[in-house]
C-alpha cells in the first residue's frame, strides 16, 4: 500500500518526463498505482497492459487468466470486444489503398441484394462512421444467419438522412467489414488472418483461436462470477471477434503511431482509419478511432464514451473536406464482451500509448481515468482532469 500511495503521489508531482526517457521502475509504480486500485475496486481477475514511449514497450501482467489457473502473462489472449472494429477499419481501407474499393462507393455495388434498399444506397464510408441513418446497437434476435442478414437490411427503414446523425452500431460496421471482404473477393476471417495481421506484424491476434493457442486463451468473468466467452453471432467477427495479447494490440498501435516499415498501401490505411469525418462534441470521428484534440480534457474523453454517444443517436457536425491524420490528437477505442474489457489510447505525436486488456468488463470511465494517469505521465503533464 505505501508503494501505491507513493506512487500516486508521483502522479500529481510536477516536472517534465519526456518520452525517450522513461525510468522503466518509475513506469511501473506509475502503472501499478493506476490499474491496481482499479482491479481491486471492480473484482477483476486479470489484466494486461502495455505502454510506450519514445519507441519502446513496457509490458505489465496482472492477476489470473483463469480461476484457480494460470496466472495472466505475455501469452495470455483476452477478447476484445469492439477494440476489434479498428482491425475491420483498416482492413476497409486497405482494400481502397489497393484499388479494391472507395469508400464512397454505396453497399449495393458489392451486395447487389442490397439494390433499392435504403442500406444499398448508404455509402461506406457512413456504414463504417456509423452514420447509415439510425442502425441499432445490435441485431434484433431473430437476425441468425447471412440470409436473414441480408432481408433485415433490405427491409431496414433509416431514421435520419446518411451522414447527418451517429449511432453507434455493430450492424453498421459490421456491414463495412463484411463488404470489404466481398470487395477483395475473399472471406473476412481469411483476409484478417492471413493478409492483415501478418503484414503488420502481429503473431497473436486471431478471429478463430487456434488449437494451440487455446491454452493461452483467458476466460471472461460476467458480474456473478460465472466464466464466459464471446457468444457467436452474425458478422460477430467483422464487429467484436478479434482476440489478441497487449503486446501485440501494443504492436498495432506502434504501426499507427509510426508507420514507416511499413509497405505504402497499409501506411495509407492506417493513416485513411485516423482521418476525421465528423465530429460529436469534442469528438472526432474516425474509421471505428476515435480522437480528441491533446492535450485532451479528460471529461471530453468520458462524455466521448458516456451512454448518450453510445446507445442515443447523436447529431453530426460534419467535416468538409475530411481532417486529415495530424499530430497533436489522442487516438482511442474502447471494446467489452460480457466477460472482458478493453481500452486503448495513444498519442502519435508524443509516441505514447497505453492498452489495457482484462477479463472482465468493468466501467469504461475507470479504463479512461486509469489510462490518462499513465500517459499524463509518460508526457510530463499533470494528472488532472482537464487540460495542465
Amino acid at each position: 500500500m505505501q508503494a501505491i500511495a507513493a506512487a500516486a503521489a508521483l502522479l500529481c508531482g510536477a516536472g517534465a518526463h519526456a518520452a525517450e526517457h522513461v525510468d522503466a521502475a518509475t513506469l511501473r509504480r506509475i502503472v501499478d498505482a493506476a490499474i491496481q486500485p482499479v482491479m481491486q475496486a471492480h473484482d477483476v481477475p486479470g489484466m494486461a497492459v502495455s505502454v510506450t514511449a519514445g519507441g519502446r514497450q513496457y509490458d505489465f501482467h496482472y492477476g489470473v487468466a483463469k480461476a484457480g489457473g494460470r496466472k495472466v502473462d505475455a501469452d495470455t489472449l483476452f477478447e476484445i470486444g469492439s477494440v476489434s472494429k479498428t482491425f475491420t477499419a483498416t482492413l476497409g481501407a486497405y482494400a481502397q489503398a489497393r484499388g479494391y474499393l472507395s469508400l464512397t462507393d454505396n453497399a449495393a455495388k458489392y451486395l447487389p441484394q442490397l439494390a433499392g434498399s435504403s442500406v444499398g444506397a448508404t455509402s461506406l464510408l457512413d456504414l463504417g462512421t456509423y452514420a447509415a441513418g439510425g442502425l441499432p446497437l445490435q441485431f434484433p434476435e431473430g437476425v441468425t444467419d447471412t440470409g436473414k442478414m441480408v432481408d433485415y437490411f433490405r427491409n431496414w427503414r433509416p431514421r435520419y438522412a446518411p451522414g447527418t446523425h451517429r449511432q453507434y452500431s455493430n450492424p453498421s460496421i459490421g456491414l463495412f467489414g463484411y463488404l470489404a471482404a466481398r470487395s477483395m473477393g475473399q472471406p473476412f476471417e481469411a483476409l484478417m488472418e492471413q493478409t492483415l495481421f501478418p503484414a503488420l506484424g502481429l503473431r497473436s491476434t486471431y478471429i478463430t483461436v487456434p488449437k494451440a493457442r487455446r491454452k493461452d486463451y483467458a476466460y471472461g468473468y460476467a458480474r456473478d462470477g460465472k466464466a464466459v466467452r464471446v457468444t457467436p453471432g452474425v458478422l460477430d467477427a467483422e464487429a467484436y471477434g478479434v482476440k489478441t495479447t497487449s503486446a501485440d494490440m501494443m504492436r498495432f498501435v506502434l504501426a499507427n503511431i509510426d508507420s514507416s516499415g511499413l509497405d505504402e498501401t497499409l501506411r495509407r490505411a492506417l493513416a485513411t482509419t485516423r482521418t476525421g469525418y465528423f465530429k460529436v462534441g469534442e469528438m472526432v470521428q474516425g474509421l471505428a478511432w476515435e480522437m480528441y484534440a491533446w492535450p485532451a480534457q479528460r471529461d471530453s474523453v468520458l462524455a466521448g464514451s458516456s451512454q448518450q454517444v453510445v446507445f442515443e443517436a447523436n447529431p453530426v457536425a460534419r467535416l468538409e473536406p475530411p481532417q486529415a491524420a495530424r499530430g497533436g490528437m489522442l487516438v482511442n477505442k474502447t471494446g467489452s464482451t460480457n466477460g472482458f474489457g478493453a481500452y486503448v489510447a495513444y498519442v502519435p505525436s508524443q509516441r505514447i500509448g497505453i492498452v489495457m486488456l482484462a477479463n472482465k468488463n468493468y466501467p469504461v470511465a475507470e479504463r479512461v481515468k486509469a489510462a490518462f494517469k499513465v500517459l499524463h505521465y509518460l508526457d510530463g503533464q499533470p494528472a488532472g482532469e482537464g487540460k495542465p
